[in-house]
């Protein structure tokens, strides 16, 4: 493990696993308990399409997918609450839409060189200086964000309609909510790609949410099982010679099913 370690690759990996690891799996808990898996997974995808019209216009790719993440975060917030249709009715459209725009640009660029499955199932081992910075900023604004709302988010998870009647802006912080998702998102697409970042956000607070009731112990116990993932799954990876994304993924899903096994709400709900 040292020997590998020696080497500035895997040592940017692993910073990036902690990085990752850790605010997805901290905003993921909010994801969660308000139900937006969907919508998490909506967003992902969309950034496909955010990063094929960064590579059309000869831009940073995760610049274009966070800006246009935001955008489509925008409008699923909008119509869902504003349009006459079902929240997930709305994901589904922008979830194919903006996949179909990604897979419509790609094949009209001639020459296409970017390595698209570098994008789709992560590239965590490719990690260049240049997106640890970009990891950092987006994990230290979520954070302080989290930090700032951590109350007004908490209100309006559990009880939207009753934190709009008490004088907070229900709308405006689901919108932050979708936001922050669709940032976190497009910074982890290089850990374990498009395909595979929704369930970093869903599966460590759930294994966590298993285990304790109480919001702040889940919200640091999902923070430890996805960053663990994150990093055991990188040393697997490159140990098995497997795709880091997938290690890192089924790691965090072996810990969700001992954690259903030995849940402690689990028996108590039994006996």
């Amino acid at each position: 493990m040292t020997d590998v370690l020696a080497y500035s690759y895997m040592q940017r990996a692993l910073v990036a696993a902690f990085l990752i690891g850790g605010v997805c799996a901290v905003i993921g808990v909010y994801v969660v308990l308000k139900g937006l898996s969907f919508i998490g997974a909506g967003i992902s995808h969309a950034s496909f399409g955010g990063v094929a019209i960064g590579v059309a216009l000869g831009v940073n790719p995760v610049v274009t997918a966070i800006v246009f993440c935001q955008l489509v975060a925008l409008a699923i917030g909008y119509v869902s609450r504003r349009g006459n249709i079902k929240e997930d009715t709305a994901v589904g459209i922008f979830f194919a839409s903006t996949m179909a725009l990604g897979v419509l640009l790609v094949g009209l660029m001639r020459g296409y060189q970017v390595d698209l499955m570098g994008y789709l199932f992560g590239s965590i081992i490719s990690v260049t200086r240049q997106d640890l910075w970009t990891m950092l900023i987006v994990s230290a604004l979520v954070l302080v964000l989290v930090a700032v709302f951590y109350k007004d988010l908490l209100f309006v998870v559990f009880d939207s309609e009753m934190a709009h009647v008490t004088g907070l802006p229900a709308d405006r912080l689901f919108q932050l909510l979708l936001s922050i998702m669709a940032l976190v998102i497009v910074a982890s697409i290089k850990v374990v790609g498009i395909v595979l970042v929704s369930a970093l956000i869903v599966i460590p607070p759930a294994a966590a949410l298993q285990l304790t009731e109480s919001f702040h112990k889940a919200m640091g116990l999902s923070a430890l099982i996805g960053v663990g993932s994150c990093v055991i799954g990188l040393f697997v990876s490159d140990y098995l010679g497997v795709s880091p994304g997938a290690a890192i993924v089924l790691l965090a899903t072996a810990v969700f099913v001992a954690s259903t096994f030995f849940s402690p709400l689990r028996r108590c709900s039994v006996g």
